[in-house]
């Protein structure tokens, strides 16, 4: 399993200064980053591609943002993330497939997102029309023989597997972030793997602990110092055959982000070398 760490591009003329970065942390793999859609053009795409053979850096995969307020907790996130509220879901559509385009420039096979808090209830009004506006960007980009990704923590992963079912297309997979399922309180990343294990083409490697309320996420902190089981995770993902991307995820900034990515980066090597 190969090791990166995210790159950010919203700030495009900064991505040389962060993969020179990259490659003295020893990095040699990143998933590309951006929640501004007027990045994902032909033209970066171009420059980007320049950008990352210089370096020596291959992405695993495009996270894709998308327009419009996103709230990261329990009372506004279901009205304003991903492709369940109505008012956004058209436009988000086409970011999504906008990047979609834009990674398929780069040779990126895996565009990752937030699909929001899907439905738990099948018979939710809200279920079927999210599913279609799903569908619908999944078939753009199998024309593009590529993955659509869904990165874990906002939905149980029943509720996750029975969208995939829904949709129908055979090109949904799972970014699987260890951290977001126990951040949002909707699983042990060890379990999900018997739910989600099949669809899993790339792992966001994070920590952190359960909501302490009913209203804010739960606490993330640096890899080892949660509740993520890593060596019981990355043993059974292996036995699934899994040896594709790991992306540490550290959502802080500055010098302590730093230092967590490279002690996550040797943590994590450790256990893979004992698999």
């Amino acid at each position: 399993m190969d090791v990166g760490t995210c790159v950010y591009f919203e700030l495009f003329d900064q991505v040389p200064e962060k993969l020179k970065k990259l490659r003295q942390m020893g990095f040699t793999s990143c998933q590309l980053i951006s929640w501004v859609p007027e990045t994902y053009t032909l033209d970066k795409a171009d420059t980007m591609k320049k950008w990352l053979e210089e370096y020596g850096i291959t992405p695993s995969a495009l996270w894709c943002g998308y327009e419009g307020p996103r709230v990261w907790d329990f009372y506004d996130g279901p009205k304003t993330l991903g492709l369940l509220p109505e008012q956004w879901r058209e436009r988000r559509v086409r970011n999504l497939c906008d990047g979609a385009d834009f990674a398929k420039a780069l040779g990126i096979t895996d565009v990752v997102t937030h699909m929001g808090f899907i439905p738990e209830d099948p018979n939710d009004p809200n279920f079927q029309p999210f599913c279609d506006a799903v569908r619908q960007v999944a078939e753009h980009l199998k024309e593009n023989d590529q993955w659509l990704l869904f990165e874990t923590g906002q939905e149980t992963p029943t509720a996750m597997l029975r969208c995939f079912e829904t949709v129908g297309t055979g090109n949904l997979g799972v970014n699987l972030d260890t951290g977001n399922l126990i951040l949002y309180g909707k699983g042990n990343p060890v379990d999900a793997l018997d739910v989600l294990g099949k669809f899993v083409r790339n792992v966001h490697a994070k920590d952190g602990f359960y909501p302490t309320n009913g209203h804010e996420l739960g606490e993330e902190v640096r890899i080892g110092a949660g509740k993520v089981d890593f060596p019981a995770f990355f043993k059974k993902l292996h036995s699934l055959g899994y040896d594709g991307a790991v992306t540490i995820e550290r959502e802080i900034e500055g010098a302590q982000q730093d230092a967590d990515i490279l002690t996550a980066r040797d943590y994590l090597k450790q256990i893979f070398a004992a698999l």
